[in-house]
């Protein structure tokens, strides 16, 4: 039995009232900045998050590349560059997109367009499907491969250096069995040609049917694609991207000509008045006249008028309609170039909107929306406002984003986040394999903190204020650098329930690092209970020594917790953070602090000798007492104040920050030794010879002509004491 696409659509829309058709899962293989990777996508809204050149763009392109109608044919003859920068050599690799559908309507006429193929139609109805874009080497190309011997490199290399892109074809298929995600399918598929593996079939029907044209997917389906907004002056401009345009002239053809002939009628009219005013024909006139004195009668055009353009047809008509607005109550409305940057962006995301609402009542088979990062120049409120109150019941709406305030309102198990590890990119599912109550968990976490989790290249988790705030200090002014251009982001938990938001970090999910820092809370002075003790004295020695048994069971469950995940790792403050800084080295910046946090000079000087004082239970105890008396995160702002270059980083975070940041590469290492050369020896004149000597000792390392254990040891013999050898000691 045969079914033609009027066939199709008739029942399409027959069955518009329970479509439910989404997709499910993207798979992509070899595209662009994608080597291997599945994206994960539910009914309703969909937020792919990530950095900038992460991918985001490419994903849309590839989904529209499939499902969007409105794309040229010639998009879908991929180029050179659409290769996986990963392959190195192209040739020969095959490019792979597939979308999987799912809850695909039951009636009868879309069925059709899933059972293709080798498929009957008395099966039992599709409720999943998928349909793919392979972009491949033509056949006389993979006959060459599949009748190559195994270790046949030299005639592999021959035979792949004659290819060009010319040598490959784009097909559709459908109902494919293949998970191409996986690598071992793909090397059955394609090959190996690493070691000149190919098999002696050109066809395999694990990759579908190809999907015939009058069955294309593509007419069936409504899919409106909004584009970054950066230019929407221009877009307004262009009568072939002018979304006004494209609405009216959705409208236009639903208008009786009738009633749009008294219109041109009185366009007709004014032409005519227009062209008979006395001023324009005394103008032609002069016109002829001068081009035949100047040319002559035999010369001259034979007729010359001056006419208005003004269109009489109604498509026309509407190409010279402009939009007005008024941004404030003063009565004012603008042409949109008038307008502030947010104010048209806002305005084309409504027009873009509606033309998706008018696509839905075509009554397609399923209905898509795709918006690449509409946070540009939109205010904050704005953009939670609107993405949280965006979605319609009978449509997949698929958002790209690296506003946090937008990924505010996305629900996790609905997002995507792109992690970018080199010049790949990966996608991972922060929901996967969790129960319901830790994703509500992860939920109202994300919506409270407002934090940029799911942005960053790598995490630092933290108990307290006192650490995010100093953190990112004490490394700025030890290596010169910040957090942001280290991609680590400090998250503080405000509690030590860390296992609620490092549960994301994991191979099934998000694949980061992330680096848990916390107090072990171990006492710094003798919890032993004295007879002689006061009250005041066992009561302090009975919460230490509580504090110090918490730490442990804390430190044992956080162990088990990080055991076999090789994206997390637990590092402790012996004490606490205060007591370990103070520890350190530090306790002159303490010093300057006491005239901020005392008034009374006897204790100025008593918290004076204290800290200078070397033991660690009097330095620790009054260290802990000012934190208390100011409140921990108003005393660790008024440190930051004290804080120099020569601060000493404890051991304990240079460990957390070499294990969230991972291996520093030379450049980075080469900046960070020329901020130290800086610190140490100034503009100083005394100082240039030593200066320069060190940092020709860094820039033989960044060259490669001495290793690091050699810089090493040339760092602690031209700055001895200095703060980066402690940051080097933790290099492996």
């Amino acid at each position: 039995m045969r079914y033609d696409r009027l066939q199709i659509t008739k029942a399409a829309q027959g069955a518009a009232g329970r479509r439910n058709m989404h997709i499910s899962k993207l798979t992509l293989v070899n595209y662009r900045n994608f080597s291997n990777t599945s994206l994960r996508f539910q009914k309703g809204v969909n937020t792919i998050i990530g950095e900038n050149g992460s991918g985001k763009s490419n994903i849309l392109r590839a989904i529209r590349l499939l499902l969007d109608d409105t794309m040229v044919r010639a998009a879908y003859r991929l180029e050179e560059s659409d290769f996986s920068r990963s392959l190195g050599q192209w040739q020969g690799h095959w490019i792979i997109i597939s979308v999987e559908f799912e809850e695909i309507s039951t009636d009868e006429c879309v069925q059709a367009l899933f059972l293709h193929g080798a498929a009957v139609l008395d099966e039992p109805a599709v409720r999943k499907a998928t349909y793919n874009l392979i972009f491949r080497p033509k056949k006389e190309i993979r006959s060459k491969f599949a009748a190559l011997d195994v270790w046949d490199e030299d005639e592999l290399a021959q035979i792949r250096s004659t290819i060009t892109i010319n040598d490959y074809e784009t097909i559709f298929t459908g109902r494919s069995e293949a998970d191409f995600s996986d690598p071992k399918v793909y090397k059955e598929l394609v090959g190996d040609f690493e070691l000149c593996d190919f098999s002696s079939e050109t066809e395999f029907p694990e990759i579908g049917s190809k999907v015939p044209g009058f069955l294309s997917v593509t007419k069936e389906v409504s899919l409106t694609f909004i584009q970054a907004l950066r230019d929407v002056v221009a877009e307004f401009h262009n009568n072939r991207t002018n979304p006004l345009l494209t609405l009216l002239k959705s409208k236009s053809g639903q208008i009786n000509p009738a009633a749009m002939e008294p219109i041109t009628e009185m366009v007709r009219e004014l032409n005519t008045s227009i062209e008979d005013l006395e001023d324009v024909q005394s103008v032609r006139n002069h016109i002829r006249e001068t081009i035949k004195d100047a040319a002559g009668e035999t010369y001259s055009p034979a007729s010359l008028s001056i006419k208005s353009d003004l269109p009489e047809e109604a498509d026309k008509l509407f190409q010279s309609l402009r939009l007005f607005v008024g941004e404030s109550e003063e009565g004012y409305e603008g042409a949109i170039h008038e307008l502030s940057l947010g104010g048209a962006n806002l305005i084309y995301l409504t027009l873009k909107l509606l033309e998706f609402k008018y696509q839905r009542e075509k009554m397609a088979m399923a209905n898509f929306l795709l918006i690449e990062e509409p946070e540009a120049h939109i205010h904050t409120h704005i953009q939670k406002t609107l993405f949280d109150r965006i979605a319609y019941s009978d449509a997949q709406i698929i958002y790209t984003t690296h506003s946090t305030h937008i990924s505010e309102v996305s629900n996790v198990s609905n997002v995507n986040i792109l992690g970018r590890h080199g010049a790949l990119c990966e996608a991972y599912q922060p929901a996967t394999g969790l129960e319901p109550a830790q994703i509500n968990s992860i939920q109202r976490y994300l919506d409270a903190v407002r934090s940029n989790l799911l942005f960053a290249k790598s995490v630092i988790l933290v108990e307290g204020d006192v650490e995010e705030i100093l953190i990112p200090i004490l490394l700025k002014q030890v290596l010169g650098v910040s957090v942001d251009e280290l991609g680590i982001s400090v998250i503080n938990i405000r509690s030590t329930g860390f296992k609620n938001v490092a549960v994301l970090f994991h191979d099934l999910r998000i694949r980061k690092r992330c680096a848990i820092v916390t107090d072990l809370d171990q006492a710094f002075f003798d919890v032993t209970v004295q007879t002689t003790d006061t009250k005041a004295v066992a009561n302090r020695k009975a919460k230490a020594a509580g504090s110090q048994k918490a730490g442990l069971e804390r430190q044992a469950d956080l162990t088990a917790f990080t055991s076999e995940n090789r994206w997390l790792e637990t590092f402790y403050a012996k004490h606490t953070f205060e007591v370990d800084f103070v520890v350190a080295g530090n306790h002159e910046a303490v010093v300057q602090t006491i005239p901020g946090v005392y008034k009374d000079n006897d204790t100025k000087e008593l918290a004076t000798q204290q800290l200078r004082s070397g033991d660690l239970g009097i330095m620790g105890s009054r260290t802990l007492t000012m934190a208390k008396q100011e409140g921990k995160g108003w005393f660790a702002l008024l440190l930051a104040e004290y804080l120099t270059p020569q601060v000493r980083i404890p051991s304990y975070l240079l460990q957390a920050i070499h294990f969230a940041h991972g291996t520093f590469p030379l450049p980075l290492l080469a900046r960070v030794f020329q901020h130290r050369a800086e610190c140490r020896f100034g503009s100083n004149l005394g100082n240039v010879s030593a200066k320069q000597a060190f940092l020709l000792e860094v820039e033989r390392f960044a060259q490669g002509l001495i290793d690091l254990e050699t810089l090493k040891a040339a760092i602690d013999l031209m700055l001895p004491g200095d703060a980066i050898n402690a940051f080097l000691a933790e290099i492996q």
